[in-house]
């Protein structure tokens, strides 16, 4: 069954997942359903992690906001054009700013919503290149075309060497609306050959375009590499579109797609299939483990996954201008049902498979 644009009950409930009430509602549901799943945090446990411990921070990702120019079914952000008052403010961004040069982090992952529509954003990624670190974009293309302030994008990131990583569903024009929004496809199109046309992409420019692809359903993507070469195939025979790597995400049970797997009834099935897919040899590169995830109002988690869920990490100092990365490196990372998504198969992250 595909995702649709909004699911039905989505609507119908005339409420939305930025409730807390209704998120909690939503959990209590998928814990009920299922109750007889194996915990993730046991399973680890018998592969011999008792506990999960970081890494070196290599990943400084922030979550600028949730103000969004689209409204995806497959969002675990759950952002909007209405999610205006979650915004990462300047002072918050300027404490980042501080624990980016002092501890100098090499990569700075700048995720929303739309990150482009906070105020801020030009101005932040400007300073983190100056501070020599590699700032990464999660544009959702269609940003470039929405608005014409927006349409010197890619001579902008172009002359900061920003790395920017673009979610495209699909090579093909329904499967694309039917996820995020009729028109989408043909806006995205249009932004890669923006990008394409100053250099992004193309081989021997240094200017790094990746792109993401989630499953449209309650299944695992395929194998990365092989969607790849079938996404560079079509693009440029279709689109003449170069683009440097592809990133398979696995959705994870969680916001929105959660919302979806319980109303069709896919979420028991769904969580079965991760756990089945189960790979140890995943464990050791999980994201959250050499990365630092910060939400809009500054406060730390262990990955972009748990801050939507509100799982703030296990440190005395949970907001950004309380940070002790002594106490960040000894922490035990907050583990759940939907990290079993990270492990499945060869594993995912932002940064796509793990092994």
């Amino acid at each position: 069954m595909a995702i649709k644009q909004k699911t039905k009950s989505l609507k119908s409930r005339s409420i939305d997942l930025s409730n807390s009430f209704y998120q909690l509602e939503v959990l209590n549901d998928a814990e009920r359903i299922g109750k007889d799943i194996p915990k993730f945090s046991e399973r680890i446990a018998q592969i011999g992690y008792p506990t999960l411990k970081p890494v070196p921070v290599e990943i400084f990702q922030i979550n600028i906001g949730k103000l969004c120019n689209q409204t995806c079914a497959h969002c675990h952000v759950d952002a909007g054009p209405d999610r205006k008052e979650e915004n990462m403010d300047r002072e918050t961004l300027e404490q980042c700013l501080a624990i980016i040069k002092k501890y100098k982090i090499p990569k700075v992952d700048i995720t929303g919503g739309a990150p482009e529509m906070n105020a801020h954003f030009r101005w932040f990624v400007e300073e983190c290149t100056a501070a020599g670190a590699e700032v990464m974009d999660r544009c959702n293309l269609t940003i470039l075309r929405a608005n014409p302030k927006y349409h010197d994008l890619p001579d902008f990131f172009k002359k900061n060497k920003v790395h920017v990583v673009s979610s495209l569903p699909y090579f093909s024009k329904s499967r694309t609306d039917n996820q995020r929004g009729d028109g989408v496809f043909e806006d995205s199109i249009k932004a890669l050959q923006m990008l394409n046309e100053v250099g992004y992409g193309i081989e021997g420019t240094g200017l790094k375009l990746d792109l993401v692809y989630n499953p449209a359903g309650a299944f695992l993507p395929g194998s990365q590499e092989s969607l790849e070469l079938e996404f560079k195939k079509q693009l440029k025979r279709k689109y003449n579109i170069e683009f440097n790597s592809l990133f398979a995400i696995t959705n994870l049970p969680i916001a929105r797609f959660l919302e979806y797997l319980i109303d069709s009834n896919n979420y028991e099935s769904y969580m079965q299939e991760l756990v089945a897919a189960f790979n140890p040899s995943t464990v050791e590169g999980l994201m959250c483990r050499n990365t630092l995830s910060i939400s809009w109002d500054g406060y730390i988690h262990d990955c972009d996954f748990n801050q939507m869920l509100e799982l703030k990490s296990d440190v005395r100092g949970t907001h950004i201008s309380d940070l002790n990365m002594a106490d960040l490196m000894a922490r035990d990372i907050k583990l759940s049902q939907h990290c079993y998504g990270c492990t499945a198969g060869a594993g995912s992250s932002c940064g796509g498979e793990i092994v």
